[in-house]
């Protein structure tokens, strides 16, 4: 997983599967007891969700009845996915909120469970579960067994120490100067494909170091023997985010790839079965974008440069 990490959870459709249920969501009274149980209302990063009557009434029959939509994920993934204590069931991240903010737009519970990423695809299929949010790659091999509304983009992205000593604001400010990657990653190709570009700026090479592990890379970066870590975009969002308390890093954005080098869509993963409820989803999802709701979500993890402006559909890039 990690190693796919540079564009979503790029795993073979045929492979994904997994099985998960829990719940969390909102309601504004309604005729069934799931409904009844449910709040008016949900605080999600900061902002109060209200339920969408018109949305509702657009969701399937079933998901109307139970009041809840069984989603698939896999945790940890962070910043998609985490739990809040190592070792309970609490969870939060990235996925979890957005998916608690869409089940309170749409006035049903979303219920997450964890379980291993590799077989959420065909849990889907099997009817186990509705949805999956789990930092998947939209790509067309998933779209041929289930459909998606897409809610970032996530690739590649550039950390520096906090203040940018360098002035690094683009891969091509890498060549002739140390980077950290964790070895035989999507980063490690994209800087060995980058030294092509640097050749032809006569930039000098990327002199590249090879970690194990991401962490250990950014030891690296912290003792200042790298000028520079290249990792997932959301992954180094976070990580900026979190070290020392926001004071260690920085992650650089730049204009032409806001969403990281290389991105690839990552959408919520509904059965073909459940058409009403992926119009229901984007609907939802459209509708928080245009709030700003899903913008203090993702501010929440520091990964605002990846989020979408239009909740599209089947939006793969492959």
């Amino acid at each position: 997983m990690k190693y796919a990490y540079a564009s979503g959870r790029a795993v073979t459709a045929a492979l994904a599967t997994t099985a998960l249920l829990a719940l969390a969501g909102c309601g504004e009274g309604g005729n069934s007891a799931a409904e009844a149980k449910a709040p008016a209302s949900l605080e999600v990063a900061g902002v109060t969700v209200k339920k969408d009557v018109k949305l509702h009434e657009g969701l399937p029959d079933a998901v109307k009845k139970s009041g809840t939509v069984r989603v698939a994920t896999d945790v940890p993934y962070a910043p998609f996915e985490m739990f809040v204590t190592e070792g309970e069931k609490e969870l939060t991240g990235l996925d979890y909120d957005l998916g608690q903010a869409i089940g309170a737009r749409l006035g049903v519970k979303f219920a997450f469970t964890p379980q291993k990423f590799d077989g959420i695809v065909p849990a889907i299929q099997a009817g186990k579960f509705d949805v999956a949010m789990s930092a998947m790659t939209d790509n067309k091999e998933r779209q041929a067994v289930v459909d998606f509304v897409d809610y970032s983009v996530s690739g590649s992205g550039i950390m520096v120490v906090k203040g940018n000593p360098e002035k690094i604001t683009t891969l091509d400010d890498l060549c002739g100067k140390k980077v950290a990657v964790q070895a035989a990653t999507n980063q490690f190709d994209l800087l060995k494909t980058h030294q092509k570009e640097c050749a032809k700026a006569d930039g000098g090479e990327i002199g590249i170091q090879t970690f194990p592990k991401d962490s250990d890379a950014q030891l690296a970066l912290r003792a200042n023997k790298v000028a520079a870590q290249v990792l997932t975009k959301p992954a180094a969002g976070w990580t900026a985010k979190t070290a020392d308390e926001g004071q260690a890093f920085e992650v650089v954005d730049d204009p032409a790839a806001t969403g990281g080098y290389n991105a690839s869509p990552n959408g919520i993963a509904v059965s073909k079965k459940l058409p009403e409820l992926t119009d229901a989803i984007q609907k939802a999802l459209q509708s928080l974008i245009d709030d700003g709701t899903a913008t203090k979500i993702f501010e929440k993890y520091g990964v605002a440069s990846i989020a979408v402006k239009e909740a599209t559909r089947n939006a793969a890039v492959d």
